[in-house]
């Protein structure tokens, strides 16, 4: 693994360079001086040459949007072609850290230099801030040498992008590799249409969670709304409720429309397996595909990466239910 000596910090907002306003903690621009300043009171750390870009306005990572991911992939780009970055480390906000941790892997495919996101649970100069020890680890794990792809740090754990979660809010570890069971199949290649020099359009996605006395009529109102992608939260090990006849004929008319229907569990170490249970096989025979062990950051990114990339749905559920970047298969 080369060292990286030559980052892009790419700053977008989040806690991490939050100040306060009358309104509570809010983003704020000027985070490059602060970094210079915090960097210069600790001589004794060894750091690879840094140069800072920042999307603004920064924002709180509670309004992140995929508009926001495909700005991160231009920056990105451009830190790495036209500037020469041998890697980049991304600030962001933790509440959707991981999903754009997850969209990154699948957008990013290609890309042959480490991209690492961090961010913080407490501002940078509040007393107990894990700031500056996220940012600076980080760094420095850029340069002791870090495999490429992408990669979220975070209290001193390097962790892959497309497996990692936000788990708590009270404490500085907040995140940790997903515990699901990944059993996958590689794909032999990756297309040049996912490759991430290729252009990507906003897909209409959606998450819908099975529950006790969940209505077709929701299901069918929310899949008339341009939904491209459907993302079911499934029970155990992929079943639904496959006694409601109307249900499942709204999952099989949006599928026979063009939408593409795919499912996690909705257990933390879940693993979706549909031939198991007679509910699981029916949700399949009305055209559901299985997301295997992915977590819901994972299973999102990646239907956003297909659809964004223009596939057609046959297409998008090939390469859906394949591994591209370790999100199925060690």
């Amino acid at each position: 693994m080369p060292a990286s000596r030559n980052i892009m910090v790419l700053y977008t907002g989040g806690t991490i360079g939050m100040q306060q306003s009358a309104e509570g903690l809010m983003p704020a621009s000027g985070f490059a001086s602060r970094l210079r300043e915090q960097q210069n009171q600790q001589p004794e750390l060894v750091l690879p040459d840094w140069q800072f870009r920042e999307l603004l306005p920064p924002i709180d990572s509670a309004n992140m949007n995929q508009a926001n991911w495909l700005a991160m992939v231009e920056a990105i780009r451009a830190g790495v072609e036209q500037d020469g970055c041998d890697g980049v480390l991304v600030l962001h906000g933790t509440d959707t850290l991981a999903y754009s941790a997850a969209a990154l892997s699948f957008l990013l495919l290609g890309l042959e230099v480490p991209v690492l996101l961090t961010g913080s649970m407490l501002p940078a100069g509040v007393p107990g801030s894990d700031a500056w020890s996220n940012l600076f680890g980080a760094l420095q794990a850029l340069h002791a040498g870090v495999e490429p792809g992408v990669h979220l740090y975070f209290s001193g754990k390097l962790m892959p992008g497309v497996r990692a979660s936000k788990l708590g809010t009270s404490t500085l570890d907040a995140f940790d590799v997903s515990p699901r069971l990944r059993q996958g199949q590689r794909a032999p290649i990756i297309p040049a249409s996912l490759d991430y020099r290729q252009p990507r359009r906003p897909v209409g996605l959606a998450v819908w969670p099975f529950y006790p006395g969940i209505q077709a009529s929701q299901l069918r109102g929310l899949l008339s709304n341009g939904v491209q992608g459907l993302l079911l939260e499934c029970y155990g090990s992929g079943t639904g409720p496959a006694d409601d006849a109307e249900l499942l004929a709204a999952l099989k008319q949006a599928h026979e429309r063009g939408v593409v229907l795919a499912a996690i569990s909705q257990c933390p170490q879940g693993h979706v397996e549909f031939g198991i249970y007679a509910a699981g096989s029916k949700l399949a025979a009305s055209g559901v595909i299985s997301g295997g062990g992915m977590n819901r950051e994972a299973a999102l990114g990646k239907l956003f990466a297909l659809l964004g990339a223009g596939l057609s749905q046959t297409e998008a559920e090939h390469w859906f239910t394949l591994d591209l970047c370790g999100e199925l298969a060690d």
